[in-house]
């Protein structure tokens, strides 16, 4: 449909519906309901009946689990581009919070399954999509497990960057709209050790810490620490 929202968004190359044809866009949009949150605002909690998918169009949410304890884990971050409600499962296994303003496009769990359905093409983008986030989940196994506080921010900060370069955001800025004690949750860190690991790469001249994020000055040995 000429002029159609989902023709012009800005997201839709790096985002699920990337995979459908011009001609197509039209009923994806006509089950699309557009919705913004405030910052902190909570988007859905966990364990609540799954009935909506959503694809964010702009800002970043924080993805967390409650624990029985009452403790939070922070399981990851969605930026523009990114599908959330791709389980199975019939409730929420994670709640997520808006971090700033946030635009997403809701659908209708049972609707958008119906498009999927019809659209073998979408269902692949969505296996593609399923799979990186299993290939996430993985690595951040491996960087809690096996990885130093610095290297662990360090990896934290270059997988962003490869994120938001995804999304045709090239700058040496990587955003950064969660907290410190976000992303020592996200690391299983305390926030001082995430304070001292990233004091410590700015004074080495690595990073350098700026209003809306980090700016990377030595991609170079960023890359060499997350390689070892």
């Amino acid at each position: 449909m000429p002029g159609s929202i989902c023709e012009h968004c800005g997201i839709r190359p790096s985002s699920v519906c990337g995979a459908l044809e011009q001609h197509e866009l039209a009923e994806l949009e006509a089950l699309a309901r557009p919705v913004c949150y405030a910052q902190r605002q909570q988007m859905f909690a966990q364990d609540e009946p799954a009935e909506s998918v959503y694809n964010v169009t702009s800002g970043s949410v924080r993805l967390y689990r409650l624990l029985p304890d009452g403790r939070r884990q922070v399981v990851g971050f969605a930026i523009p581009g990114d599908f959330l409600g791709l389980s199975m499962s019939e409730r929420t296994v994670f709640g997520a919070e808006a971090l700033e303003p946030v635009t997403v496009c809701k659908f209708s769990r049972e609707a958008f399954a119906h498009l999927v359905d019809s659209r073998p093409h979408l269902l692949r983008r969505l296996y593609d999509l399923a799979s990186h986030e299993l290939s996430l989940a993985q690595e951040q196994m491996v960087i809690i497990g096996r990885r130093t506080a610095e290297e662990r921010v360090v990896c934290f900060l270059l997988g962003l960057r490869k994120r938001w370069a995804a999304f045709n955001h090239n700058s040496v800025t990587v955003p950064l709209p969660m907290t410190r004690q976000d992303i020592a949750d996200f690391l299983g860190l305390t926030i001082e050790t995430v304070s001292r690991a990233i004091s410590k790469l700015g004074r080495e001249k690595a990073i350098l810490v700026v209003p809306d994020g980090v700016r990377l000055l030595d991609v170079a040995r960023l890359e060499a620490i997350a390689a070892r």
